[in-house]
């Protein structure tokens, strides 16, 4: 079984796209090189026009002469602008950074005091898209993302626990960090706590205080709304709209019911700090707009969270920042979409969510990752076993092509990538890097990307099993270009792993994880079936390879013998009708 393993579905091609990436139904003349979206009804020619329009990615143009084809995609990166989604206007900006070069970014953090579920991977997922193409678009980044280990919630749990609030934090901020890291995602380059920034919170409610906009009561001190006429023009709510109890606590004291908390005055068993208001600890908001200010300043690019954040966080934030320093100004507040479970969004508060971890004990990370990036950061994706299955499958799919493909090229001997491809090769790396550029720089299309890349799969795997492939002039030259293109793509994603063969083996282990099988078991069931079919007992046989499948393991029949991959379990396939 050792030498088949090397053979593993070198001629699996997903029956159909389970997967349900949700492009946003970008086309791509493929004899002229246009690229239109219909999500917004903008058209350019990548290559051979030169107009730009509002909205557009391509910032100067590109002729038609062989140098400028002949690009990498480094190079092509230069021809595109970056559009952002403004949840403040409301629309996509051209992305202007305040110094030219460098970005200052700043994403909400979890407060730590559980596991975290994949509606926080959601979240921190989309932002570690936005820092690597920023990065990789040449930008120098200081990425802030804080936690929050000063909190009521955290302050409950430690009391179920009998811990104290700032050890119990201090796990669940390392438990995250693993988290992080099983994701690919990228620490940020900064990442501040509550606990460690109380000097620089008190002297920004001092601030607050000094220039009329709060008022301290009996040793709290609560923001006055009334204060801030721009009150409300992120989230678009008025005034009058807002409930008391909604985020904002039930007080008689506040002049107004929708006046909220910079201080709180301390109560017995809970942890606090020195104030000139008394001992205490902040309000939730306060800690974003000080620790902001202190690694940014109060001007700054990009400020982030999911879009339940939109009020009443990021409102409060404005609001203080701006009674703190008049001179405040954010430029992009980007937000991403909810997971979804039935439609309804995924919390801890409604008791239906999964964690990272529950989730990753039966699906490998970067399968969860791929299932993340596979719809557009603002839309709602909606959690399923059956999407994370579709997930697997094609995470396998796309790994095993580009092992394939680096077993082919043989890395001991790699040939030369300046010897000219032939010309559909080109042309087909050309097209993808145009549209991996074109959709990133369209507010990070990311699900785009991923369908994209189907052709350069599916040319590879011709190249590499199929009669007519095999025969292909510059095919070892072209199997190299093309695992190199996807590569570097799918490194921007953060879906590159260590090795094509280490994450194929933890696919499989996780496959089999799911079906409750060894890989033992599988193989006496192949065993079992070959014995089946040489006794011409083909009903038993056919039965042999349906349980399998059933269970989410395909066998695979080659003239080197039947060897098993990991599969959407039949079952659920039969949910899907063939994507037209």
């Amino acid at each position: 079984m050792a030498a088949t393993a090397l053979q593993l579905l070198k001629l699996y091609k997903p029956p159909f796209p389970f997967f349900r990436i949700q492009p946003s139904k970008l086309l791509i003349n493929r004899t002229t090189g246009l690229i239109s979206n219909s999500n917004n009804n903008k058209r350019k020619l990548v290559r051979f026009i030169s107009t730009t329009s509002l909205g557009d990615s391509i910032k100067t143009t590109t002729s038609s002469d062989d140098d400028d084809d002949k690009k990498t995609l480094q190079q092509k990166k230069q021809d595109y602008e970056l559009w952002l989604y403004n949840t403040m206007s409301r629309e996509k900006e051209l992305f202007k950074p305040k110094v030219e070069g460098k970005v200052g970014m700043y994403v909400c953090g979890v407060t730590a005091y559980d596991l975290s579920h994949i509606g926080h991977a959601r979240v921190y997922v989309s932002f570690d898209i936005l820092f690597r193409y920023l990065r990789f678009m040449g930008y120098q980044v200081n990425y802030v993302r804080n936690f929050t280990d000063v909190d009521d919630k955290i302050i409950a749990r430690a009391g179920q626990l009998g811990e104290d609030p700032i050890s119990l934090s201090r796990r669940f901020c390392e438990e995250f960090h693993r988290d992080m890291g099983y994701l690919h995602c990228l620490p940020p380059t900064v990442e501040p706590r509550v606990s460690d920034h109380m000097p620089q919170i008190i002297d920004m409610i001092k601030q607050i205080i000094d220039n009329g906009r709060a008022y301290r009561v009996e040793g709290d001190v609560y923001f006055s709304v009334d204060e801030f006429p721009q009150y409300g023009r992120l989230s678009g709510r008025n005034l009058k709209d807002n409930r008391a109890g909604e985020r904002v606590a039930v007080d008689s004291r506040k002049r107004n019911p929708a006046d909220f908390a910079l201080w709180k005055s301390a109560k017995e068993g809970e942890p606090f700090w020195e104030s000139p208001w008394g001992p205490g600890r902040p309000g939730w908001h306060i800690e974003c707009s000080a620790m902001s200010a202190a690694y940014l300043g109060y001007t700054f690019d990009i400020h982030g969270g999911g879009m339940d954040l939109i009020f009443p966080h990021h409102e409060n934030e404005i609001a203080q920042s701006c009674a703190a320093c008049d001179k405040s100004n954010i430029s992009y507040w980007i937000h991403n979409g909810f997971v979804t479970i039935d439609s309804q969004k995924m919390s801890k508060s409604l008791g239906n969510f999964f964690t990272i971890r529950q989730v990753i004990e039966l699906y490998h990370p970067l399968a969860l990752r791929l299932f993340l990036i596979g719809t557009h950061y603002r839309s709602p994706i909606n959690y399923s076993n059956v999407q994370l299955e579709s997930a697997s499958d094609r995470a396998y799919y796309i790994y095993q092509t580009l092992q394939d493909c680096e077993e082919a090229v043989c890395l001991q001997n790699e040939p030369s990538l300046n010897d000219n491809l032939p010309t559909e090769i080109d042309d087909m790396i050309e097209k993808f890097n145009d549209v991996f550029l074109y959709s990133m720089s369209d507010d990070l299309h990311s699900a785009d990307v991923l369908s994209a890349i189907s052709d350069p799969l599916k040319t590879a795997n011709d190249l590499l099993h199929t009669r007519k492939g095999k025969k292909q002039g510059m095919r070892i030259q072209s199997l190299a270009a093309l695992e190199k293109t996807m590569r570097n793509v799918l490194d921007v994603l953060g879906l590159m792993p260590a090795s094509y063969h280490e994450v194929l083996h933890e696919l499989r282990e996780k496959a089999l994880k799911r079906a409750k099988l060894t890989e033992d078991h599988v193989i006496e069931k192949i065993n079992e079936r070959n014995a089946a079919r040489k006794n011409k007992e083909y009903e038993r046989s056919d039965l042999i390879r349906k349980d399998l499948a059933a269970l989410g393991i395909a066998l695979m029949d080659s003239p080197e013998g039947t060897s098993w991959r990991p599969a959407v379990p039949l079952a659920m396939q039969e949910q899907f009708a063939p994507v037209s």
